[in-house]
């Protein structure tokens, strides 16, 4: 006789203990947060419901008719922080912010929550991290002490939930999300389960009482936003504070918003009263000097929508061993490389093969777009010669491997913000589009052309052999 078959209700089920991601059957890596032997089972497989048709809670309206003034930003009184929002904050908008430990993130979310408190607006700084001593004396030192801004120290999710009954806030701050915990959750804090238990009755509560919020978030050692990626799904933006600890410029820059561009950066300066904001930060990357200096030429580069005047410099030196040393800084080591192959074979330049070459940028600023490359292949082919380049020159362009200097984007927006801060002379690629009045462009179709701008070609080291090409 065969044997009887097992119901869906006698068979096994299994559940993540990490993420509480539930199957059928055993695996021994979770699908959903990707640990390895956290699926156990725990008793018989999830019943099949079906869910019927209920009471709505607000009528369907065409969409010409929904009032679109709950949606309007209002200002958070950080100039540069409402550039990246979009405006500034919306009521029952939830913002992730998320960047290295040490960066600035607490010290700016205070600054703000200063700033953002008023009479009619009350402001609460939850910190989970930090004692509320700690909280205060970082208040003293920047100035954020307001009479509505209220400050709490807590990890208890319930304990939160009770403070917004308590102040009726209409901005709170919490440091951070991966910290607070809810006691009906099982798991450490941090972990996937907590982190989507108090971010959802975070979401849930501004939502309800029109409250703007504002989560701090922790980081991988890779750089990404610590926790599960539904996080980043369930919040409205998700920002990047981005900056070296030992330099003082910071950038926060929009992964995702619903309510405005993705596309803009704000500047701000760290530094020991606090962080402000730069409304013109050019001023950080560049050296301000009397007489030009040989390896040094100057760019315009595009932080999302924004220009920004950086500095490129090089310099090169005989070496002392036999594997001459490539080190660079604030640059991508493989465009270096690439611009120093293309200026030995299409710019003739055999000086830097044997030579050790140092390259950097000025202020911590990063380059990495294409966009620069011209500025290094000038900066290189300068210092290799020991000659500078014309003052209030500015090179923009993308280098290929066959020498040709290629279009980029935004070059008229570049050129405006060069001519804004006095920059007279720029080399481009070809059909730059419309020039700034009283500013001198040169078009330049490969580095033979860009190399021109030398006062005189670099040569090789050392007494050229009988039948070297020149």
């Amino acid at each position: 006789m065969a044997a009887r078959t097992k119901s869906a209700k006698d068979r096994p089920s299994y559940r993540c203990t990490e993420c509480g991601w539930t199957t059928a059957k055993w695996l021994g890596r979770c699908p959903e947060c990707q640990a390895w032997g956290t699926v156990e089972e725990f008793g018989g497989a999830p019943a099949i419901r079906t869910t019927a048709a209920g009471r709505v809670s607000t009528a369907a309206l065409p969409i010409g008719q929904v009032d679109s003034r709950q949606a309007t930003a209002r200002s958070t009184r950080v100039p540069e922080l409402d550039r990246v929002l979009g405006g500034g904050l919306v009521p029952g908008a939830v913002v992730l912010l998320a960047g290295e430990p040490g960066v600035g993130k607490s010290t700016l979310l205070l600054d703000v929550a200063a700033k953002a408190a008023s009479e009619d607006h009350r402001t609460l700084y939850v910190t989970a991290e930090e004692s509320a001593s700690q909280v205060r004396l970082r208040a003293d030192r920047i100035g954020a002490i307001d009479d509505h801004l209220f400050l709490a120290a807590e990890t208890d999710l319930s304990a939160v939930l009770g403070h917004l009954d308590a102040v009726k806030p209409s901005l709170l701050v919490l440091d951070s999300v991966q910290t607070v915990a809810s006691p009906e959750i099982d798991g450490a804090p941090g972990g996937m389960a907590q982190v989507r238990e108090v971010a959802g009755a975070l979401i849930r509560a501004s939502k309800e009482r029109g409250m703007s919020t504002l989560l701090v978030g922790h980081v991988t050692k890779d750089g990404a936003i610590a926790g599960p990626r539904l996080l980043e799904h369930l919040v409205d933006v998700v920002l990047s504070f981005e900056g070296d600890r030992h330099a003082r410029l910071r950038l926060v820059r929009g992964v995702k918003n619903r309510y405005g561009a993705t596309d803009e950066v704000g500047c701000f300066e760290l530094h020991d009263e606090g962080i402000t904001g730069l409304t013109d930060p050019s001023g950080l990357f560049l050296t301000r000097r009397d007489e030009p200096v040989p390896g040094t030429c100057l760019t315009v580069t595009l932080e999302g929508k924004r220009p920004l005047v950086a500095e490129v410099q090089a310099l090169t030196v005989d070496s002392q061993i036999p594997s001459p040393r490539r080190t660079t800084s604030g640059l991508e080591t493989s465009r270096v490389s690439m611009m120093l192959a293309v200026l030995e074979q299409r710019g003739r330049i055999s000086a830097l093969g044997k030579r050790d070459i140092y390259s950097a940028t000025v202020g911590g600023v990063k380059l990495t777009e294409p966009a620069a490359d011209l500025a290094i292949a000038l900066a290189l082919a300068s210092a290799a010669g020991d000659t500078p380049l014309p003052k209030n020159l500015v090179a923009i362009g993308e280098v290929g491997l066959a020498g040709e200097v290629r279009r980029v984007t935004g070059v008229q927006r570049r050129l405006a913000e060069a001519h804004r801060l006095g920059f007279k002379h720029a080399l481009v690629p070809r059909d730059p589009g419309r020039v700034p009045s009283g500013m001198k462009v040169t078009e330049v179709a490969d580095m033979g052309d860009a190399l021109r701008a030398l006062p005189r070609r670099p040569r090789p080291d050392g007494p050229r052999e009988d039948g070297a090409r020149r």
